[in-house]
């Protein structure tokens, strides 16, 4: 796909995602997003992708929505870009329509189901679907440059992207809560003290770190074993019962443990040589995977 808002590199086995409208401090629109959810589709695909890394061009990483359309920014009735919502009888919008969805969040979905380990490498400024479209990435890095803000009461529009699931989650509903009511922009290390991002570094080492995680992942692991983990982590923070992890844990020891990768890693281990998987995401999955849908999750 030819990219025009985001740039896309491969590398080394680490698909580097770069938006791309410095200009505009790679401010958000209807663009961006499908582009964005083209390169996740790109990188599932792409076995030879095994870490996805995502970063700003420029001094930002993303200023938030494109707000050129001015004040009618957010009325999707204005929008030419958009898909209009049916309407009821009474001639209310049908919430149900695929056409209300928030671009945001059709972007921080695709990042939730990604099967690569995805790291944030906040470079500069990260404020509204900045700041959200990284909480569904695994690590989050930022620059001590970095700004990052929750700014949507200081807009008049409520927090998107899914970002009341995933950033109580990550930070806790009362620090969450500090940030979405105040709608500040806060700096880097106010993220990390608030456990936002794992790391503050230097501008200049903030990709070479976010490389040398991807670099361990890389030459380390089972692509097959991180792209479950990853989906059990993330799947289980919405589970009633620690019995539903034990059931996913147990198909994924049962079915793991007659693999290819598990003959090979316990090998290597033996033999203190690195391993070579031999499973690949694209076809070696086992065949309970996604056991969500058991229960009508998508």
């Amino acid at each position: 796909m030819n990219y025009e808002t985001i740039r896309v590199e491969v590398a080394d086995h680490i698909q580097t995602i770069t938006l791309h409208r410095p200009e505009k401090l790679n401010a958000f629109t209807t663009q961006m997003m499908n582009e964005m959810i083209a390169a996740f589709d790109e990188s599932d695909r792409n076995d030879d992708v095994r870490v996805v890394i995502v970063t700003g061009a420029g001094r930002a990483f993303c200023a938030g929505a494109d707000l050129s359309a001015g004040a009618r920014t957010f009325e999707l009735s204005e929008r030419k870009d958009r898909a209009q919502p049916k309407t009821g009888a009474d001639g209310r919008p049908d919430y149900s329509d695929e056409a209300i969805r928030d671009g945001g969040g059709r972007v921080t979905l695709r990042i939730f189901k990604s099967m690569k380990p995805v790291i944030a490498a906040i470079n500069g400024p990260a404020v509204g679907i900045g700041a959200t479209m990284t909480l569904p990435m695994d690590i989050r890095l930022a620059s001590s440059e970095a700004r990052v803000g929750f700014v949507f009461a200081r807009r008049g529009i409520v927090m998107e992207a899914a970002s009341s699931w995933f950033l109580p989650r990550l930070v806790g509903p009362q620090q969450a809560l500090e940030w979405i009511y105040s709608g500040r922009v806060f700096n880097a290390d106010e993220a990390l003290r608030g456990r936002l991002v794992s790391k503050v570094l230097p501008p200049d080492e903030l990709l070479p770190e976010a490389r040398r995680i991807a670099r361990e992942i890389v030459d380390n692991t089972s692509p097959v074993a991180v792209a479950l983990m990853r989906q059990m982590v993330w799947r289980m923070l919405g589970a009633d019962d620690p019995m539903e992890a034990h059931k996913i844990d147990s198909r994924g020891i049962f079915e793991r443990g007659r693999s290819a990768d598990v003959r090979e890693g316990v090998t290597s281990f033996l033999e203190k040589r690195p391993p070579n998987f031999p499973d690949k995401v694209s076809k070696d999955m086992p065949a309970y995977f996604p056991w969500w849908q058991e229960r009508g999750y998508k």
